[in-house]
């Protein structure tokens, strides 16, 4: 019985690492398929970010009239945008002072010396601070999450807050340049407090959030690498990178941006980025907003998670789940109880 059960277990893991192909799954160590060598060669880590930012480029063109032409020309550009006083100036230190006095159960991850706190902007948040809810719904605002992401879907948003050197010797793995995953997607940062260049700034290579030529050569090249012979976060997907590679793909150094409190950045992550260097340790608190969807999906909505009354809850949910499944894939997120941002 045994044995037929192993029999019968191998086709159906096939087909699930094939229907993978179609996702946005990037792993080159848990799929042997996306993480062929022969498959590759032949084009298939390359056809599958070809089409992709096709895809992306044609969802973007039908979102691209809603955004304000200065933001888009930035994005286009760079790759990110920054928008200093998003908060009109005689507002913001109320907000920020009921974003931070606010307390709720709260998340926590370590990398490295570095500890993330995450409290989700739900629900009873939004309801207790009413501002908050103004923000993330402008419309400016979204039209502009839309097009990074390339999609109308409402991103999960959170109050994170990064502490840094954290008794530990082991580095911060975010503070090595990299890529999130092969496609492009959202993040965005709404700084509560200032970031000086030695405060762990966000850092970015202008530009690298095209896929040039030189790009495309670069993602073919470490398609063929054996994914038990790089490190492991490239090898899942999310590659790093060092100067020799920036040079290759003719790209500049990456910038460390420091910015005043209430700037907002957005930024698609397919582009390098990194967590600058804190050279202290420190508190960094900001809104941080994801989004990243099946980068396969030609339709720009379609996303019923994105409706009110469901966005707001979906932060929960996810944590529930992977409580749930710990055994299985693991949960980095750990609670920590009720917690302000600033504790």
């Amino acid at each position: 019985m045994r044995m037929i059960g192993k029999t019968m277990l191998a086709p159906a893991r096939g087909i699930v690492w094939a229907l993978q192909l179609l996702t946005g799954a990037k792993s080159f160590l848990d799929n042997p398929l996306i993480g062929s060598a022969a498959l590759n060669r032949r084009g298939l880590h390359l056809g599958r970010v070809r089409l992709a930012a096709a895809l992306c480029t044609w969802r973007r063109r039908r979102l691209a009239r809603h955004v304000r032409p200065e933001w888009r020309a930035a994005f286009d550009r760079d790759g990110f945008v920054v928008i200093p006083d998003i908060v009109p100036e005689a507002e913001f230190p109320a907000l920020r002072a009921a974003i931070l006095s606010y307390q709720a159960p709260a998340r926590e991850m370590r990398q490295g010396d570095a500890i993330t706190r995450r409290i989700a902007i739900d629900a009873p948040m939004l309801q207790r601070i009413p501002a908050l809810r103004h923000l993330l719904a402008r419309r400016d605002i979204v039209a502009l999450l839309h097009y990074v992401a390339s999609f109308r879907t409402t991103p999960l948003h959170y109050v994170q807050t990064i502490v840094s050197h954290v008794d530990g010797n082991e580095p911060d793995p975010q503070e090595a340049l990299h890529a999130d995953t092969f496609h492009s997607s959202l993040k965005s940062w709404l700084f509560l407090n200032p970031v000086a260049a030695d405060q762990g700034p966000f850092t970015y290579v202008r530009g690298s959030h095209r896929f040039t030529p030189e790009r495309l050569a670069w993602e073919r090249q470490r398609s063929l690498a054996d994914p038990k012979a790089i490190d492991r976060l490239s090898a899942r997907g999310s590659p790093r990178v060092d100067a020799a590679d920036l040079a290759a793909m003719k790209l500049p150094a990456a910038e460390g941006l420091a910015v005043p409190g209430n700037t907002l950045v957005v930024a698609d992550t397919v582009g390098f980025h990194a967590r600058g260097m804190a050279m202290q340790s420190g508190e960094r608190v900001e809104i941080w907003s994801y989004a990243r969807r099946n980068p396969f999906l030609p339709w720009l909505g379609g996303d019923l998670l994105s409706l009110p009354g469901l966005a707001e809850r979906r932060v929960g949910w996810v944590w529930a789940l992977r409580d749930r499944l710990e055994t299985r894939i693991g949960q980095p997120w750990k609670p920590v109880g009720r917690r302000a941002p600033v504790d």
